[in-house]
């Protein structure tokens, strides 16, 4: 195993089916997936495995494992007034893995925090050595909170690996493109300025991985609508990470 930086941590997350949603078929009902995963799906991921307001998740690279391929199922999603509408939605999936022998999509995420400045109110919880620690704990039991790929439709499951380790559907197949995807949403904690904005971008997988610039270095931004960010403190709702870390001793 080769060793990471003790901010950084790499993960395998795969799931029977996953849908990286494209903004523009959430209108209507009918749903479509993405072909490769989103910036802010993989962020939401590295989230539920580990997360604190003092950090902020940056993902660097993902490597797709799995062919990409696509089912279209019926579904009968709730409407927000009661009852349930007929939809069609078309998710990821993938060829039969050897052991379940269920269709499977899968990808290795490298990512890494950073400590979000604009809460100053918690720069007594910036100890990095000890939010690594947790967070590979975290990651080790399957993470934190549930694992989604893209919808709550999608459950999907993650574990430690080294990044680049094992073989792809995808190694020296060479450039493919994709288009103007959505990359991410600036949230006003994040920024610093009270006005939530998505980023779009234009991926590029190169023998199967996807190397992700930072959201504000997304060439299309658009306004969404303003937002004030939620404050947190240690004196009060967050636990401080030195107490934290002393439970993972017991």
């Amino acid at each position: 195993m080769h060793s990471t930086p003790k901010n950084t941590i790499e993960f395998r997350t795969w799931g029977r089916f996953a849908m990286f949603t494209d903004p523009l078929t959430r209108v209507g009902g009918e749903k479509c997936s993405y072909h490769v995963p989103t910036y802010e799906a993989l962020k939401g991921i590295a989230k539920s495995i580990y997360w604190k307001p003092t950090l902020i998740w940056v993902i660097d690279t993902v490597r797709v494992m799995k062919r990409i391929r696509t089912q279209t199922k019926g579904t009968k999603p709730l409407n927000y007034g009661g009852g349930n509408s007929l939809a069609i939605y078309t998710f990821l999936t993938g060829d039969p893995d050897p052991i379940t022998t269920f269709p499977s999509v899968g990808y290795q995420v490298r990512a890494h925090f950073e400590w979000n400045e604009h809460r100053p109110e918690l720069a007594k919880d910036r100890i990095d050595g000890k939010h690594h620690q947790i967070a590979r704990r975290s990651l080790a039991l399957g993470g934190r909170q549930d694992i989604f790929l893209g919808t709550r439709d999608c459950q999907g499951y993650v574990e430690p690996c080294e990044f680049g380790t094992g073989s792809g559907d995808y190694d020296g197949k060479g450039e493919l493109g994709f288009g103007l995807m959505f990359h991410s949403f600036d949230y006003p904690d994040e920024t610093g300025v009270h006005t939530l904005r998505s980023n779009f971008w234009r991926p590029q997988m190169v023998d199967g991985v996807i190397r992700f610039p930072r959201p504000g270095e997304c060439p299309v931004k658009n306004d969404v609508r303003e937002m004030l960010p939620k404050r947190f403190g240690l004196d009060h709702n967050l636990r401080d990470v030195n107490a934290e870390a002393e439970e993972l001793k017991v």
